[in-house]
């Protein structure tokens, strides 16, 4: 049996609020929060409690990644549940929501409960999968229910093979008759592939990486999701557009209503935020995402984007390719790259840079995931809600590199940065599974549960 834990004297950053205060943890969920008036106790081990002294820490709820992609089944040899739900628990995420593109790819309900199964057994972090769609799966996504799977994903002009849905009447379809929450990865093929036959033209089969936010254009991005707005509006759908790349996309979207009432909303990924253009020369293959990373405005428009409310939710895209298939020339290195261990520490390192507040790290990677997808009871610290929580050191300096990588792939875009903030605890469902670089090999996530 889980033992109860006080967490007392920390920085609690929740709901818009950074005070100091204790919480009490017992049976998994939080029991009480209180200030911290009360003298520090000792822990008994006797009684089946312990004391966390967070005196000098800031207590966050744990973050919620809605975006990852744990490479299980299938494709291990990149990642698999345990080791990539081990890294986002250090990094301080405490749930995943895991993307179907996967081998078999996840597009019926019996893979995705498949998946399910294999996350009971390894996961570290609470855990859920997205439904994926195709051209001619809307009997599968009829039958999906939205109190146990998080959404449907719609490759949307993308190219992922027999999940790219380009069929204007499935698409109809899939956004009248969806009951899932309908996220998309839009990028428009045609543009893409007529940007590629240019540089292919003029560099051959040596394009540098350079050209990558050229031919994955601000133009492709913007007419993708441009499309499923108005696919979305015609249908009264509720559409989650993914890894928003572009300042211009910022036009799609409301920030004039609260995030519970809106049907279009919108996630921009870290790396948007973190890198641009001029990284391309240095970072090469590692930082070649799609969408691709685009220039400094697009940065910087999307990080206004986060403050203005535009854009709703900041995840990762965590997507891990092994070291020797990312060693190739543009058109044969793929893209994605490993980030849910560094992204909570990233965002962290935007604050010290006064970019924006612990407050809206907060809203943008753990309220608010929890609100768009109607996640029970998790996202927030409140009497009631499950014990997922995350103890930060604002200030124990550290740098990413090859002795404290977690990736099962073994390597970071971020190798070589030096992050201000650390963090020190993480406790999922009440237990406290890692501390300090430690884990607790026994402790297992739970699936999600959603309110519909």
């Amino acid at each position: 049996m889980a033992k109860s834990i006080l967490i007392k004297g920390a920085k609690i950053v929740n709901e818009g609020r950074i005070f100091e205060g204790d919480v009490f943890i017992g049976n998994g969920i939080i029991k009480e929060i209180k200030s911290s008036s009360s003298p520090f106790p000792v822990s008994d081990g006797d009684r089946g409690w312990f004391c966390i002294d967070a005196r000098g820490k800031f207590l966050l709820p744990g973050v919620i990644d809605e975006h990852v992609h744990l490479r299980e089944p299938g494709l291990t040899q990149k990642g698999d549940i345990y080791s990539e739900s081990k890294a986002a628990i250090a990094g301080g995420v405490t749930s995943l929501m895991d993307m179907p593109n996967t081998n078999p790819k996840a597009t019926t309900l019996k893979i995705v409960e498949e998946k399910f199964t294999l996350a009971a057994q390894k996961s570290f972090a609470n855990y859920s999968f997205y439904l994926g769609a195709t051209n001619d799966n809307i009997s599968e996504i009829e039958r999906a229910d939205p109190c146990r799977i998080c959404g449907l994903k719609v490759f949307m002009g993308a190219s992922t093979g027999n999940m790219l849905v380009d069929d204007q009447d499935s698409l109809e379809m899939i956004f009248k008759r969806s009951p899932l929450l309908i996220a998309v990865h839009a990028e428009e093929e045609s543009i893409i592939q007529e940007n590629l036959r240019i540089f292919r033209e003029k560099y051959g089969d040596n394009i540098p990486f350079e050209a990558h936010p050229l031919i994955r254009s601000e133009e492709a991005c913007f007419h993708s999701s441009e499309r499923a707005v108005e696919l979305a509006r015609k249908h009264n759908a509720r559409l989650h557009l993914l890894h928003l790349s572009t300042a211009r996309e910022m036009e799609l979207l409301d920030n004039s209503i609260p995030l519970v009432q809106k049907k279009i909303t919108g996630e921009v990924c870290v790396h948007h935020l973190w890198f641009d253009e001029r990284d391309y020369r240095e970072k090469g293959p590692k930082i070649k995402w799609n969408p691709s990373i685009k220039n400094e405005s697009d940065k910087n428009g999307l990080l206004r984007g986060v403050l203005d409310d535009r854009i709703d939710t900041i995840a990762t895209d965590h997507a891990p390719h092994t070291a020797g298939d990312k060693d190739h020339n543009y058109l044969s290195c793929p893209s994605g790259a490993p980030l849910i261990q560094h992204s909570l520490v990233a965002m962290l390192e935007l604050y010290h840079r006064g970019l924006i507040s612990l407050e809206k790290i907060v809203e943008k990677m753990c309220h608010n995931p929890a609100i768009l997808y109607r996640i029970k009871n998790r996202g927030f610290i409140r009497p009631g809600y499950a014990a997922d929580l995350v103890l930060v050191d604002l200030n124990a300096p550290w740098e990413v590199n090859s002795s404290n990588i977690l990736y099962k792939c073994g390597w970071s875009p971020m190798e070589g940065q030096t992050f201000t903030s650390r963090v020190t605890h993480t406790i999922v469902n009440g237990e406290l599974v890692y501390e300090n670089g430690r884990f607790d090999e026994n402790v297992k996530g739970q699936r999600l549960e959603f309110n519909y």
